[in-house]
């Protein structure tokens, strides 16, 4: 792997995933800090609490496009040709990733990774993705938690990769693939104890204060 591509990925991944989509959103709607209100998380779900269903919304497909649009770049116009595209690309994902959750700008204060995680698994794993979705709204629409749909995609990720790829050609994206789902249940792990608890917060219901999500 050359070293300065492979910085340059690092870092305009890394730039990408950590712009802080919620946290402008509120700054400039309502003139809020986002890390202040609800469960303080700066994410699209804490956002949509603050600012309503449409800008919620419209900052979940943008945190997933900072992941997605960088890896598309990657492998389709600027590395397509190189025959470690796949080792780029991981790096890459993972640097969107590492951007989001650990943002500069917020003294690395971010989000859980989900909407940028999505991004940058639709172009990685097309197919196991398009399940896991499938998985995430499911059971978003029968429990009304975004948190429990969250952590069943994410569970789901590693065995919906075999339905694409193989181990034996591409064990480097399946590592990638198991840190990636249990680094996103791992940052849930709050929400866990209180689906476990039953007082998980629910699409629909008033926020319960001072809940770390």
């Amino acid at each position: 792997m050359d070293l300065i591509t492979a910085l340059l990925v690092v870092g305009i991944c890394y730039i990408s995933g950590s712009i802080p989509t919620a946290y402008i959103a509120t700054r400039i709607v309502v003139g809020k800090d986002i890390r202040d209100t609800g469960s303080g998380n700066v994410g699209a779900t804490n956002a949509m609490r603050l600012l309503g269903k449409k800008w919620g919304i419209g900052i979940l497909v943008f945190d997933a496009l900072k992941g997605l649009i960088p890896l598309l770049i990657i492998q389709h116009a600027w590395l397509q040709t190189d025959p470690l595209l796949e080792r780029y690309s991981i790096l890459g994902a993972l640097f969107c990733l590492v951007g989001h959750i650990y943002p500069v700008w917020l003294r690395f204060r971010g989000g859980k990774g989900v909407a940028t995680g999505f991004g940058v698994m639709v172009a990685l794993l097309p197919i196991p993705i398009a399940v896991c979705a499938s998985v995430f709204v499911v059971t978003v629409f029968i429990s009304r938690m975004v948190s429990a749909g969250s952590i069943l995609a994410a569970l789901t990720l590693p065995f919906a990769f075999f339905l694409k790829y193989n181990l034996g050609e591409h064990t480097e994206l399946f590592v990638f693939t198991v840190f990636a789902a249990l680094f996103v249940i791992y940052k849930h792990k709050s929400n866990i104890k209180r689906i476990f608890a039953g007082v998980e917060n629910r699409l629909g219901e008033k926020h319960i204060p001072n809940q770390e999500e």
